[in-house]
């Protein structure tokens, strides 16, 4: 019985792997391509998550600052602290709704990149991130899940045409988790292919 939960577990994200892959290839692309031309241009990355998502927002920072899987100089990246403990970080009632919005008034610049990760897309501290990086002129690239309201939530519907938006069709926290880190993966992958070229490298 056990087995075959943690079997299932692995078939289902096999299974949403490929159904989102061609959906979210063209918004992932884009999403690279925006954050390329942030650093290139001498821009940064200010990456934050909700909750637990805040715990992948840091990975990527600190993929994108050392290396993610070949040696490079080092690209401009920031994760802004939050509390991955706190189980209302990823709804509308957070302790502190203004905490990454602090940060990113602080340290955001125009030609920045604000990367928000959400998986209800409702989050109040990353929506008033997302509000204050348009104040700064940053461009948005938002990882959320499949909110009720299917177009990923409030922080979906607060987006600019400027912005990308990549939304996981799913509920389950897991599998949106899951899902964020590969089109994190790829990200870091897609960056580097431009930068130093698209050869392979070892598994």
């Amino acid at each position: 019985m056990l087995e075959q939960r943690i079997q299932q577990h692995f078939i289902d994200s096999a299974d949403l792997k490929y159904q989102t892959g061609p959906v979210l290839s063209k918004p992932i692309s884009q999403a690279m391509q925006a954050i390329l031309a942030c650093v290139t241009s001498g821009g940064k990355v200010l990456a934050c998550g909700a909750g637990v998502s805040g715990l992948l927002a840091a990975q990527f920072a600190a993929q994108f600052v050392g290396r993610f899987e070949r040696e490079r100089p080092e690209l401009g990246a920031i994760a802004l602290p939050g509390d991955a403990t706190d189980p209302g970080a990823d709804g509308a009632e957070a302790v502190d709704a203004d905490r990454f919005a602090r940060q990113v008034r602080a340290l955001g610049q125009a030609g920045d990149v604000l990367l928000a990760l959400s998986i209800s897309g409702n989050s109040a501290s990353v929506l008033a991130a997302v509000t204050a990086a348009h104040e700064r002129d940053m461009t948005v690239v938002a990882l959320l899940g499949n909110a009720a309201s299917g177009a990923g939530g409030s922080i979906g519907r607060a987006l600019r045409e400027t912005d990308v938006q990549i939304s996981v069709p799913h509920e389950r926290a897991a599998r949106i988790h899951e899902i964020h880190q590969i089109a994190l993966h790829c990200l870091c992958d897609g960056v580097d292919a431009q930068l130093l070229g698209e050869q392979e490298v070892s598994s």
